[in-house]
C-alpha cells in the first residue's frame, strides 16, 4: 500500500533513493539504487551523513536549536572515510555522495524502513542512524518528514501501543515507574511486578533452561518465523503446558496441548493501530464460523475461570474506555468517534482532533540527541566453509508463515515452493541451473530449495523467504540478538549452498 504511495510521489517529481542488497521492484522507479552488502547499514548512512556535514549541506539552525551533542557526533564521522564505507558496504563513493546530496537538498525528505534495518544484532545503531540523519537534515517534526519504520503486519503498531512489550504498559508507560504501577494497581484492584518481563527471544531460552513452565501463545507461529527453528522446537518441547489460540492449526499449533480456535479479523468488532499511528474501526462483516470464538472474549472467560475481577466486558468498545481512561495518548479515542473517521494519537480528549505527526515542537525527551556510532559486522560472516551470506525476504503472494495464504489455492499456483536466489556467478561455480533442487545448510541446519538463478543479488549474497513449512528457512537463520532491542540477526548468516544429486 506504501509502495503504491511512493511510486504516485516519484510520478509527480519526488527524488526516490532505496538502499538493498536485492533488486527490489522500487528500484525500477528509483533515482538512485545503492545496493549494499547486508549487516554495513551504518557504515552506509555514517557515509552519507560525514559527506552532508563536510559539504555543509546540514540544517544548522535546527541542529543548533532543537539537538544537542552534535560535536561528539560529528567527532564519530572521522572513521566513516569513503574509502572503508566503499570497502564495507560495496556501494561506490560517487553514489554515496549523490545520496548524501539528493537526501540533504530535496526537502522534505522521509526515510521509510523496515525488518532490513531492525533484524541485525546491530539493529538499534541502524535505528539510531537513520534518526541521526533525520536530524541532520532538518527531516523531522513536518509533514512527509521524520523516520518511518513499516510494520511487518496490520497491528504491530496497536500491539505495542496496547503494551504487548515487557516493559511498557499501554501508551508506553514504563513498568519499572512507580507511579505507573501505582496508578495501574488501583485501576484494576490487583499488586503488578515492578521488574521488566522477558522478550520473545528470552521466553524461549527460558522455556529450554525450563526456568518457564507454560506458554499461553495468541496469533503467533514461532516454528517458522523465529531463527534457529530446532532449538524452538525444542524449546516448546520441554513446556509443561503449551496454549495456543489461532484461526487455524500452525505447525507450532500442532505441538501444544489445547488449542483455542480464535475468530478472524472478519468475524469481529475491534480496532487496528496502522504505522502512522492511526487508530481504525473494524467492523464484524460475517457470524463466528464452528467454535470460534474473539480473542478478548476467550481471554476474559479464561481470568474470569481464575476468579479474577474487571473481566465483565460484553463488546469491545468497553474496553476501549479502559483503554481511554488509563492510556493518555489514546484518552480522546471513542468507538463513537471511530465511526465516523479514524484518529491518529495522541489524541488527549474527545475534543482532540489526532496528531497528524510528532516532535513538531520539541522531542519527547526535550532536544533530540545525537548519538555517536561505530561499525560493527554481523555475528556470523563467510568463511570457507559456509561461504555465502544468506538474507531473507518475503514473497508478495504469501503473508508471513503462510497459516493463512498457503490455503488459497490460485496463490499457490503464482509461488508454490520456497526459491533459493542466487547471482550467476555462484550459480555457475556450483554447477547449477535455475530451477534446480540445492541444499541450503548454515551452523544450525539445512534446507531444500529450487535455485532461482537471477541478477537481482550481488554474488556472495543468496535469498529466502520463510513462508513455507516444506522448507523452513529459520531453521537456517542466527538466532544472535541485538543487545538493546532483543531482535535475532534474520536478515545475515552464513551459509553453504550444494546441489543435490538426481537419483
Amino acid at each position: 500500500v506504501i509502495g503504491v504511495e511512493v511510486t504516485r510521489a516519484v510520478r509527480q517529481g519526488a527524488k526516490l533513493i532505496v538502499a538493498n542488497p536485492r533488486e527490489i521492484d522500487l528500484c525500477r522507479f528509483a533515482d538512485l539504487w545503492l545496493q549494499h552488502r547486508p549487516g554495513s547499514d551504518v557504515a552506509l548512512l555514517m557515509g552519507m551523513m560525514r559527506v552532508i556535514v563536510e559539504e555543509g549541506l546540514l540544517d544548522q539552525s535546527f541542529v543548533e536549536q532543537r539537538c544537542e551533542n552534535f560535536d561528539a557526533f560529528r567527532d564519530s564521522l572521522r572513521k566513516f572515510d569513503l574509502d572503508f564505507v566503499e570497502r564495507v558496504s560495496g556501494v561506490p563513493q560517487g553514489l554515496i555522495i549523490e545520496a548524501g546530496r539528493i537526501y540533504a537538498t530535496h526537502k522534505p525528505a522521509t526515510i521509510l524502513y523496515a525488518m532490513g534495518i531492525t533484524q541485525h544484532t546491530h539493529g538499534t545503531d541502524n535505528v539510531l542512524a537513520t534518526a541521526n540523519l533525520a536530524m541532520l537534515t532538518g527531516n523531522i517534526g513536518k509533514p512527509s518528514t521524520g523516520v518511518n519504520p513499516l510494520r511487518g503486519q496490520n497491528n504491530v503498531q496497536g500491539a505495542c501501543d496496547m503494551g504487548a512489550l515487557p516493559n511498557v504498559y499501554p501508551g508506553y508507560q514504563a513498568v519499572a515507574n512507580p507511579d505507573i504501577k501505582q496508578k495501574f494497581e488501583s485501576a484494576w484492584d490487583c499488586s503488578l511486578s515492578a521488574t521488566p518481563g522477558l522478550t520473545l527471544t528470552e521466553i524461549f531460552e527460558a522455556a529450554y533452561q525450563q526456568q518457564i513452565k507454560a506458554i499461553y501463545l495468541i496469533g503467533e507461529n514461532p516454528m517458522l518465523s523465529d531463527p534457529d527453528s530446532t532449538h524452538i522446537q525444542k524449546s516448546l518441547e520441554k513446556l509443561e503446558f503449551l496454549v495456543v489460540q489461532d484461526i487455524f492449526l500452525s505447525e507450532t499449533a500442532r505441538l501444544a496441548d489445547v488449542v483455542l480456535p480464535a475468530a478472524t479479523f472478519a468475524e469481529r468488532d475491534g480496532t487496528f493501530t496502522n504505522t502512522e499511528r492511526r487508530v481504525q474501526r473494524v467492523r464484524k462483516a460475517i457470524e463466528l464460523m464452528g467454535d470460534s470464538k474473539p480473542d478478548w472474549w476467550i481471554v476474559c472467560q479464561i481470568a474470569k475461570r481464575l476468579e479474577a475481577e474487571g473481566f465483565d466486558f460484553e463488546h469491545p468498545s468497553q474496553i476501549m474506555e479502559e483503554i481511554a481512561r488509563l492510556t493518555p495518548s489514546y484518552g480522546g479515542i471513542s468507538y463513537e468517534r471511530l465511526e465516523k473517521e479514524g484518529l491518529q494519537w495522541p489524541c488527549p480528549t474527545p475534543e482532540h482532533r489526532g496528531t497528524k505527526f510528532l516532535h513538531a515542537e520539541t522531542f519527547t525527551r526535550g532536544k533530540g540527541r545525537f548519538i555517536p556510532l561505530e561499525y560493527r559486522p554481523p555475528a556470523e560472516l563467510p568463511d570457507e566453509e559456509y561461504p555465502l551470506i544468506l538474507t531473507t525476504e518475503r514473497s508478495l503472494y504469501h503473508f508471513h508463515t503462510g497459516t493463512m495464504t498457503r490455503k488459497v489455492r490460485g496463490l499457490n499456483i503464482i509461488r508454490a515452493e520456497e526459491l533459493v536466489e542466487i547471482n550467476p556467478a555462484d550459480a555457475a561455480e556450483l554447477g547449477v541451473a535455475d530451477g534446480e533442487v540445492v541444499r541450503v545448510a548454515s551452523r544450525r541446519g539445512e534446507v531444500t530449495g529450487r535455485a532461482r538463478v537471477t541478477e537481482i543479488l550481488p554474488p556472495g549474497v543468496v535469498c529466502m523467504s520463510f513462508h513455507f513449512a516444506e522448507s523452513p528457512t529459520n531453521v537456517l537463520t542466527n538466532p544472535a540478538v541485538d543487545p538493546i532491542s532483543k531482535i535475532p540477526e534474520l536478515k545475515v548468516c552464513a551459509v553453504r549452498v550444494e546441489k543435490l544429486d538426481h537419483h
